[in-house]
C-alpha cells in the first residue's frame, strides 16, 4: 500500500523525542494551525455539502454521521450538539459509529474494518431518500466509512464525504466531497491530532451553514436553541431582550408564552397576536425570523430593536 500524507513523517519529527519540551509543544501546536489553514481550500465544498444538508432536514429527513475511530469523536461530537445548538430534533440525527456504544468506552481498531457492521448500522437508522449521509476518514480508506457511505448512496441517500487524502476512496464515492489537504502528523499517523482538528473544524463550519439556511441563526443568534437549563434559559431571554428591545424581565414573560420558544417570543414583542399565530408566521417564512418580522412590518433592512429601552412592552 503506498503511502498516504497522513502516514508521511513530518519535517520536524526528526529527534522529536529528545528535544526541549517546549520545542516539542511549538511543533505541535503550528502543526495545529497548518492544519487549520487546510479547511480554507474546502470552503466551497462545505458550502454545497451545507445546502444539500438543509434541503434534507427542511424536507424531513434525517442527517446521518457515519466515522471509526478518532474521525468517530469528531462526527459525534457535532451531531451531538444539533439539537440543543440549533433545535434539530434528536430522532432527525444519527451516529453510524465503527464498534457501536461500546466505542464510547474502548476505541478499539479493528471495527473500523467491519464493512457488514457499517451496512447493518445504515439499514438500522432507516436512511434512504430524502436523507444525508456525512462520512469521515482521515484516510479516506476507512472500510467501515466507505462502506457506510456506498451503502447510503444505493438506498438514494445524498452523500458528504470528508477526508484528509486527495483521491482516496472516500471521496470518489460521495455526492459532494470535502478534501481537508492536512500536512503529515507530528506524530505519523496519529490524526487524532492535525486531521482531527481540521475535521473539527470543518463539520463546526458545515452544521453551522446548514443551520443558518435553515432559519436557525437571526445575526449571531441561535435563535432556535433548545433552553433547556438556567445559563441557556438567560440566554434565551438575553436573546429576546436584544432582538426585540424589550426588558429582560418581559423577554422571560414572553418566553413563558412561547413556551421558551426564541423566535415565537420575539414576533410576540413584535405584535403577533398569540404564540399560534407567531408559529404561522413562521411556518409562511420557512421558520426564518427576519421575514417572519418583515410580515409585521418591520424593515429587515434597516434592523433596530422593536423597542427603545424605556419603552419595552409585552402583548396583552
Amino acid at each position: 500500500m503506498a503511502e498516504t500524507r497522513t502516514e508521511a513523517l513530518h519535517g520536524n519529527a526528526e529527534g522529536l523525542d529528545i528535544q526541549a519540551p517546549e520545542a516539542i509543544l511549538g511543533s505541535l501546536a503550528d502543526a495545529q494551525v497548518e492544519a487549520a489553514k487546510s479547511v480554507r481550500n474546502a470552503i466551497p465544498s462545505i458550502a454545497k455539502a451545507a445546502e444539500i444538508i438543509a434541503g434534507s432536514l427542511s424536507g424531513g429527513g434525517k442527517l446521518a454521521y457515519a466515522a471509526a475511530g478518532s474521525s468517530g469523536l469528531m462526527a459525534l461530537a457535532d451531531a451531538l450538539e444539533l439539537p440543543g445548538t440549533f433545535g434539530i430534533q434528536r430522532n432527525r440525527i444519527a451516529i453510524l459509529i465503527a464498534g457501536g456504544d461500546q466505542a464510547f468506552k474502548v476505541l478499539a481498531g479493528g471495527p473500523e474494518d467491519d464493512t457488514g457492521e457499517a451496512a447493518t448500522a445504515v439499514a438500522n437508522a432507516g436512511i434512504g431518500a430524502g436523507d444525508c449521509l456525512i462520512a469521515l476518514s482521515a484516510s479516506g480508506t476507512t472500510p467501515y466509512a466507505v462502506r457506510a457511505i456506498e451503502d447510503a448512496r444505493r438506498r438514494g441517500a445524498a452523500t458528504i464525504g470528508i477526508a484528509n487524502n486527495r483521491d482516496s476512496a472516500l471521496l470518489k464515492q460521495a455526492d459532494i466531497a470535502i478534501l481537508l489537504e492536512t500536512p503529515p502528523e507530528v506524530i505519523a499517523g496519529s490524526t487524532r491530532m492535525g486531521a482531527g482538528t481540521a475535521q473539527k473544524i470543518a463539520l463546526n463550519m458545515l452544521s453551522t451553514l446548514a443551520a443558518i439556511h435553515l432559519g436557525h441563526v437571526h445575526d449571531g443568534y441561535m435563535v432556535n436553541l433548545m433552553a433547556d437549563n438556567m445559563k441557556l434559559r438567560d440566554r434565551a431571554a438575553r436573546m429576546v431582550a436584544a432582538i426585540s428591545g424589550a426588558s429582560r424581565e418581559d423577554a422571560a414573560s414572553l418566553l413563558e408564552k412561547s413556551g421558551g420558544a426564541v423566535k415565537t417570543a420575539i414576533l410576540l414583542a413584535a405584535g403577533a397576536d398569540s404564540a399560534d399565530a407567531a408559529q404561522k408566521i413562521l411556518e409562511g417564512t420557512g421558520q426564518k425570523l427576519r421575514p417572519a418580522l418583515s410580515a409585521l412590518g418591520h424593515d429587515p433592512e434597516k434592523w433596530k430593536p422593536l423597542f427603545g429601552k424605556d419603552h419595552a412592552r409585552t402583548k396583552k
